[in-house]
């Protein structure tokens, strides 16, 4: 019987009757229209307050995840439960009116009295299911109810494709009466109902002055039994359920499919409720909180009482409504009888029925039905009233009885102004100012206080279309601001500047064009054209058109020519009659003057040769005249004619326009719109001219968003989190980016704050990055106060989520057109497409669309990628290269899609279409172009419906949620998953097995351990070896490698490069996303900090910050679980956060939570040196019992037990060069230990990669500790590791690691040879493993060692490489790296690489980046070099301004090599300064002299500084003690700093300290700046290539550094 039930209510026609009331559904009427019926029965009126209020709540709401689902569950909560209440008691609900119902007991006279007695017990118990509720909103829902009774009239009418129906009549009017009477929980009777019931079993109150009364309660004789009298009463109800059907609702809910029924009930339900029933779609589909404009129509008959009479007047204006509404989409929803008279309310933008300039259709609408309806004999009065808004569109009431409403307070709106505002058409403040329509079409209207409306705004009388126009509307209106440039649009004003050159020189016809969508800046550009215009001998006439100058013939003309003719500035006919007459007096005989009357407004008399012309000889007259004036003017003065929106050009004065520029000299400069209709033929020859240009407006740079907002906020600086929402929402349209801007502005979640300088903040992990987008170098002028007012950034409040933030009002109404312009299919395709994101995959897409194929699928999509809704990219870094720049203007002879030939275009289009389906084929990511369509696209979902979409979605991912197959998959926090529960579901081990063999992992059970073979003596390298032996043994060891890489058959090289990037944008980042929408905090947490893992194996520290800190607030919320596998992710947290401060130069902070990581793990480090020295030797002792094989015999590790301790080696690697930092004694002690640590917890985890790791830091620290010996010993081992190792796979990789590793350790401690030597094999490695990430850093550290060998040839292929991988990868790091190598080659080796204005540009344009300015190092080299090459050429300002930014960054000391060159580079600046200080005989020179000493002293004597560095220290140390005057020490350190550069083979160093040390003690002066002389012969490198230049020649291309000594040293 169930299943029954449910396959009737999936019919058809029961989902149709659902809609319709029992009147209609079971009515049997006359085809012929308007038919009336007549009938007796009880009429129930239940107005619930509380609604509209959570409407505006819900429409203003801030984010995405609160609107239309919560609104309908609330409103549904209560209105379902009345409906119920009305059917449960036999009533018929007839219509739902927004926040009020009308039922109706229809049933013959003689019953009346007893069912008003059954619809009052129905009206109490209806209030008693309020009186206790309040919803959950907090709103207090409340009901008043009004009961009526008596004869009733219906009437039904419509046409052919849609039928209304009304009830009207005494019974009608009383309800409404009584209703206007009732105060809340109140039940009020009609004076005729009190007159019919049944009195003796009411209790009431009489109401002062009414014959009305109010009920109190029912008062039954104790004997009464309500149960039998309710059931006698139902049977004289026709369609009351009873028998078989007793247990329904609504005896509609199984009616039989009947297609004649069916066809004639569909008349009365609209067009898109059909359209969701034939496709069966959920009812929620159609739910929505959405802009629409609202038009409410009232008339008012002359004889109101008799059905005949007005019913054919309704009918009248029905069909002239639904005539007028059809053409602009519009809809009529609902008909009723209102207070007074008959109202239609019609709506504008519902679900698929969105258009654009959808106010200006509703205005001239609701002009057009005004007139109508005023002609109709029979109404009396017509009023309209206008509103546009956020308004709630649904399906309102009960599973078996609902209907299509609008709720809101738009809807109030517009009814109250219809009512206090008869006889006009009205319209509220957001309708006029979105109409585009002229100002002089309305007129504000004095405001009045409107029940139920608490501030409408001002209120405007719409004046209709056929108002005269105005002399002087026309004119630009913008006002051109001085302070405020033009953005981003250099090249079109570039175009206009030579356009209009052309045309001043040679004297003949120019058009220029600009075409671009609304919100691109058109009429911005064309003021700023009208500015650059103005100049002596010509006049420029600037005019704006609107929509209605289209259907104004010759308008465009005419307000030219009032210009030309001066009449614009006359202020009444007879001084316009005066000057035209002085005009035209010699070009026409005053008997046609009459032919201007119409066009100037003016009255000369009309003669009787013109009263005979046609209006196309009068037309044909006018135009000759005007031809003749102009001819007469332009010989006087050029004309410029601009116009805006030039799409509104109507065609006579096209085709004049068209004749214009073949005969006379003009500069006609207009932008538009895409045309809508093909344009008319006139404007199609001037689009073909050959004089004109065509220019189509592209999108603005990002650079000039961030300008704009700047300018707009008046602030120096934007936080990058705001940079990156206004740039990607804006999709680079001016327009876009101001409603942003204003709607975050509305929600109040704009922070402003002085600026402060980076040396006065005290660093915290809050302000660990403070990345503030700033201003380009050209707008800073604009920015600069001229007061001495602070300087300030923007920030956003700590709570915003600017992901989540729902669109703008505007800018969904844009995205709804665009949504509701597709077909129903598509629209589906592009809401599930936005629950998985702006990003998304062509495979997780198939995986959610409901029923569909491939081929469907791929069609669909090329179609909405050619309308402009997605882009489709091959891979994710064609993605990122697209996200970086927006398309730009380009520049074409005409406008290709409207003047493309008409035959062979269908095919023409086919073809693309194909081609752009096997595009879409090969991209697998789609991207939306514009984020507001994902935004709003995702808002039409409703709640559940969300919910089972992110649940698929989130399956799906999860598959993929991993290391990429190049990398081995795997987690990217080791062993991560096997810590914390992180699936969906509890499933079953046979999908656990399938998923692990998907990752590439295997189950836990099945995972048999190879034990871990100790070290032992290994043939390759047997004892009593030289040296020079074991280095030659090392080098043909990795050389066997690489040839065994390029001739095995097996597959050890990877068939593609990593793709870890991609998978965290595409596959870790969106899942993270579903399951935050799923309030799956646990598992969101565990991938945030995949995310966070993956970011900083990829060098980006800024993301994982970012993702970090959205780990925190998840970690926060989940304080209470005290689970093992939260407190792993807690230490985990800790950890990436101490790696973050680590990589930042954060040493202090990096401890820290470093520390509290590895107590989380248990694993504490000492806090005094008693229990230092005790946990010292323990650790000794432990790893003597691992190194001397006792360990062997250990089990292997379970994996959880793998991921506590990867956490720990990863922890304590860092900790050990954190202490060795220090200048402490005790702080070596900690650093030793750390650094056993995590050689004992490497060799623990029986893990081949992790044990050579640790060898090899615990190799480093000892080298760099001067502990001699001891290094060797880990490095042989780590060494004797990987020649066990299997060569494929995770194997190769590490053989790898440990050339590069190695190569990176040699450099440091200044073995030169052997660095190139390692480094060029680790790179050929790479390079065969197709890993550009470790690839790149062995190409930079190749490029040093080089350099300082003096090897150029190899130094400049590894800078090609270096470049090339740069611009493949888009890796900004290796670019950057470049560059330096390029300032290094001028400042150092004596010729040009690459020019420093280029270098230099490279730095403006990059400075920003988030990589490089979170990376400690690359900048301070980069500026440390700019500022030294300004500081030779004694150029001090700027060498303040990039030594300043330097100093910001000396504070971020990490132990790197990178850091260590930008550090002796920024020392180098330094001592060139003071040498500048003592030429100058300042004050403080002594002391800064003293002071550099000291830290460069300091710097030597730092465990971490590589002796590879010491030459270039001690040798600034040199020059420093020569300028102090100390010429002992001078020697000493110059004498150190030789030797070291003949041990370590530093060709560069040893050639320019030789050459300083003869210059310093020769007795030659310089007497100009050398270095000047020296730049302009640096000679390139094609020339030394070229052999024009001779390599010893370049040596003496030195900068040798002048002596100043002290006067007074010490």
């Amino acid at each position: 019987m169930h299943t029954r039930k449910e396959e009737s209510q999936d019919r058809a026609i029961v989902r149709i009757a659902a809609h319709l009331p029992d009147l209609i559904v079971y009515g049997d009427f006359s085809p012929k229209l308007p038919s009336v019926d007549y009938f007796d029965g009880v009429l129930m009126f239940v107005d619930i307050s509380g609604f509209t209020a959570m409407t505006e709540k819900f429409s203003t709401a801030m984010y995405m995840d609160r609107g239309a689902e919560q609104l309908v569950e609330i409103l549904n909560h209560y209105i379902s439960a009345i409906v119920e209440k009305v059917l449960l008691f036999g009533g018929d609900i007839l219509k739902f009116a927004g926040d009020a119902l009308l039922a109706l007991w229809k049933v013959e006279r003689r019953q009346l009295k007893n069912i008003i007695t059954v619809v009052i017990k129905c009206s109490l118990e209806i209030h008693g299911l309020f009186e206790t509720q309040e919803s959950e909103e907090g709103l207090d829902i409340r009901v008043k109810i009004a009961l009526a009774a008596g004869h009733i009239t219906m009437l039904v009418f419509g046409d052919e494709t849609r039928n209304f129906f009304l009830v009207i009549g005494q019974a009608v009017d009383d309800v409404r009466l009584a209703q206007n009477m009732a105060q809340m929980n109140d039940v009020i009777l009609s004076p005729n109902c009190w007159q019919l019931c049944d009195r003796s079993m009411i209790e009431i109150e009489r109401i002062p002055d009414q014959r009305a009364v109010k009920v109190n309660f029912l008062k039954p004789p104790s004997t009464f039994n309500f149960d039998e009298f309710f059931t006698k009463c139902m049977t004289f109800m026709n369609y009351y359920p009873s028998g078989d059907h007793k247990n329904l609702l609504r005896l509609a809910c199984m009616l039989e499919s009947d297609p004649e029924l069916e066809l004639s009930l569909q008349k009365y339900v609209m067009e898109s409720i059909l359209k969701q029933i034939d496709d069966k779609q959920l009812r929620g589909y159609l739910s929505e909180l959405r802009p629409v404009t609202i038009v409410f129509v009232n008339l008012v008959f002359k004889d109101q009482d008799k059905a005949e009479v007005i019913g054919s007047a309704i009918q009248d204006a029905c069909m002239h409504i639904s005539s007028v509404l059809r053409i602009f989409r519009g809809q009529i929803n609902k008909v009723f009888m209102f207070d007074k008279g008959c109202s239609f309310l019609c709506v504008f933008g519902f679900p698929g029925e969105k258009a654009p300039d959808e106010v200006t259709h509703a205005l001239e609408s609701a002009v057009d039905i005004f007139d109508f309806c005023s002609q109709v004999q029979k109404i009396h009065t017509v009023s309209i009233g206008v509103a546009s808004g956020i308004v709630f569109c649904g399906i309102i009431g009960h599973s078996v009885r609902h209907e299509y409403t609008v709720i809101g307070q738009k809807v109030n709106i517009a009814a109250r102004m219809m009512m206090y505002y008869p006889g006009i058409v009205t319209c509220d403040s957001v309708t006029y100012n979105g109409s585009n329509l002229p100002a002089y079409f309305f007129k504000e209207l004095p405001k009045k206080v409107m029940k139920g409306v608490a501030d409408s705004g001002p209120v405007y009388q719409c004046l209709g279309l056929n108002e005269k126009v105005m002399f002087g509307m026309a004119y630009l209106i913008c006002n051109r601001n001085e302070g405020y440039p033009l953005l981003g649009r250099d090249k079109e004003i570039k175009y206009f500047m030579c356009t209009m050159k052309e045309f001043l020189v040679f004297n003949c016809s120019r058009v220029l064009m600009y075409e671009g969508l609304s919100g691109y800046g058109k009429s911005q550009m064309l003021m700023e054209i009208e500015y650059l215009a103005q100049g002596e001998n010509h006049r420029t006439i600037a005019i704006a058109l609107t929509k209605i100058s289209f259907h104004q013939n010759f308008y465009t003309i005419q307000i030219l020519m009032a210009n030309v003719l001066g009449l614009d500035t006359c202020k009444h006919y007879k001084e316009r009659q005066t000057n035209l007459q002085h005009k035209v007096k010699t070009l026409l005989d005053e008997k046609f003057y009459c032919l201007l009357n119409d066009i100037f407004h003016v009255q000369f008399p009309i003669s009787r040769e013109v009263s005979k012309m046609t209006t196309l000889r009068k037309q044909k007259q006018l135009e000759a005249l005007f031809m003749k004036i102009l001819e007469q003017t332009v010989k006087e003065e050029k004309i410029i004619f601009i116009i805006d929106e030039g799409q509104f050009v109507d065609p006579a004065s096209w085709a004049f326009m068209e004749k214009l520029i073949r005969t006379v000299p003009i500069f006609i400069i207009m932008s538009l719109s895409p045309f809508i209709d093909t344009p008319c033929e006139a404007a199609n020859a001037i689009m073909k001219n050959r004089n004109t240009t065509y220019v189509t407006l592209g999108a603005v740079q990002p650079k000039d968003i961030r300008d704009k907002v700047c300018l707009d906020l008046n602030v120096r600086g934007i936080t990058k989190e705001l940079d990156t929402y206004l740039v990607e929402g804006s999709c680079g349209i001016p327009f876009y980016c101001e409603e942003l801007l204003k709607n975050l502005d509305h929600h109040r979640v704009l922070v402003f704050q002085p600026m402060e300088s980076e040396e006065k903040t005290n660093v915290s992990w809050n302000n660990l990055f403070k990345n503030f987008s700033r201003p380009t170098e050209e707008l800073k002028i604009f920015t600069l106060s001229n007061d001495e007012e602070i300087e300030e950034v923007c920030n956003l409040t700590s709570d915003v989520k600017l992901q989540n933030l729902s669109p703008p009002a505007s800018l969904k109404e844009i995205s709804l057109v665009q949504l509701d312009s597709m077909n129903l299919s598509h629209q589906m395709l592009v809401r599930c497409a936005a629950i998985i994101g702006l990003t998304f995959t062509t495979e997780l897409l198939f995986e959610i669309l409901p029923c569909w194929n491939m081929k469907m699928m791929i069609k669909a999509l090329a179609s909405l990628v050619e309308s402009n809704v997605f882009d489709c990219f091959r891979n994710g870094k064609e993605l990122q290269m697209a996200l970086k720049q927006n398309i730009v203007s380009f520049e074409v002879n005409y406008r290709s899609l409207s003047l493309k030939p008409s035959d062979g275009m269908a095919h023409g289009e086919k073809e693309e279409l194909r081609e752009l389906e096997s595009e879409v084929i090969e991209c697998h990511i789609i991207r939306f172009c514009r984020p507001m369509m994902q935004k709003t696209a995702y808002e039409l979902w409703l709640k559940d419906q969300k919910k089972a979409m992110h649940l698929k979605c989130a399956r799906f991912l999860e598959e993929s949620a991993h290391k990429c197959d190049h990398c081995q998959s795997g987690d990217f926090i080791p062993f991560h998953h096997f810590t914390v529960n992180s699936r969906l579901n509890s499933l079953d081990m046979d999908t656990i097995k399938r998923m692990a063999k998907f990752q590439g992992l295997k189950a836990e059970e099945e995972i048999t351990f190879s034990k871990i073979e100790i070290p032992k003596k290994s043939e390759l390298f047997p004892e009593n070896l030289r040296p020079e032996e074991i280095r030659e043994k090392i080098l043909s060891f990795f050389d066997t490698v690489i040839t065994k890489m390029r001739t095995s058959k097996e597959n050890i090289i990877p068939l593609e490069s990593c793709q870890c990037e991609e998978i965290v944008e595409i596959v870790i980042m969106p899942l993270t996303h579903h399951f935050l929408a799923l309030g799956e905090n646990k598992k969101a947490l565990y991938y945030f900090l995949e995310i966070t893992s993956a970011y900083l194996i990829l060098g980006d520290n800024y993301m994982a910050y970012t993702y970090l800190n959205e780990g925190e607030r998840l970690l926060k919320m989940l304080k209470n679980d005290k689970s093992w596998s939260h407190t792993f992710e807690s230490a985990t947290f800790y950890s990436l956060k101490g790696q973050v401060c680590f990589n930042m130069g954060q040493m202090v902070l990096a401890k820290k939570m470093l520390r509290k990581a590895l107590k989380l793990l248990n694993r504490t480090l000492p806090h005094n040196l008693i229990s230092l020295f005790v946990q010292s030797h323990l650790e000794k002792s432990r790893h003597f019992y691992y190194v001397n094989q006792q360990a062997q015999e250990n089990s292997p590790p379970r994996k959880r037990r793998l991921a506590q301790l990867y956490r720990q080696t990863a922890c304590f690697s860092l900790l050990w060069q954190i202490y060795s930092l220090n200048y402490f004694f005790h702080y070596k002690y900690y650093g030793h230990l750390a650094a056993m640590m995590q050689v004992n917890t490497a060799l623990e985890t029986q893990d081949d990669f992790q044990i050579i790791k640790a060898y090899l830091d615990y190799s480093l620290y000892h080298q760099l500790a001067g502990y001699q010996g001891m290094w060797f010993k880990y490095e042989i081992m780590a060494m004797e590791q990987i020649s066990s190792l299997p060569l494929k796979d995770s194997g190769i990789e590490i053989v790898s690691y440990v050339a590069d590793k190695l190569g990176y350790t040699k450099l440091l401690m200044g073995h030169l040879d052997l660095a190139i030597d390692l480094g060029s094999r680790a790179q050929k490695m790479w390079t065969l493993l197709q890993n550009p990430n470790r690839r790149y850093r062995v190409l930079c550290w190749l490029s040093k060692s080089l350099f300082l060998k003096n090897r150029y040839l190899q130094l400049v292929q590894v800078l090609g490489w270096l470049w090339d991988l740069s611009i493949t990868e888009e890796h900004i790091f290796s670019k950057a790296f470049f560059y330096f190598v390029c300032l290094d080659i001028m400042l150092y080796s004596g010729f040009v690489y690459k020019t420093f204005e280029e270098c230099l540009e490279f730095i403006y344009q990059n400075e920003d980046n988030r990589i490089l300015k979170f990376q400690s190092g690359i900048l301070l080299g980069l500026y440390s070099s700019v500022a030294i090459w300004y500081a030779r050429l004694q150029e001090w300002d700027n060498f303040h301004i990039f030594s300043n930014r330097a100093k910001n960054l000396v504070s971020r000391r990490t132990p790197t090599a990178l850091y260590y060159e930008g550090i002796s580079r920024y020392m180098e600046g330094q001592v060139l300064y003071l040498q500048k200080q003592i030429e100058d005989q300042s004050e403080n020179a002594q002391d800064s002299g003293v002071e550099l000493l000291k830290n460069l002293e300091s710097l030597v004597a730092q465990n971490t500084t590589g002796p590879v560095f010491y030459p270039r220290l001690y040798h600034l140390m040199a020059y420093v003690c020569i300028l102090m005057g100390d010429g002992q020490n001078c020697d000493l350190f110059l004498n150190t700093a030789i030797q070291l550069c003949e041990t370590q083979g530093n060709v560069l160093e040893k050639c320019w300290l030789s050459m300083n040390k003869d210059w310093w003690y020769s007795s030659s002066e310089l007497t100009e700046n050398q270095w000047l002389k020296t730049i302009s012969s640096l000679p390139s490198w094609e020339k030394i290539v070229s052999d024009k230049v001779k390599m010893q020649d370049i040596q003496r291309n030195k900068f040798l550094m002048r002596i100043n000594i002290l006067d007074d040293p010490f």
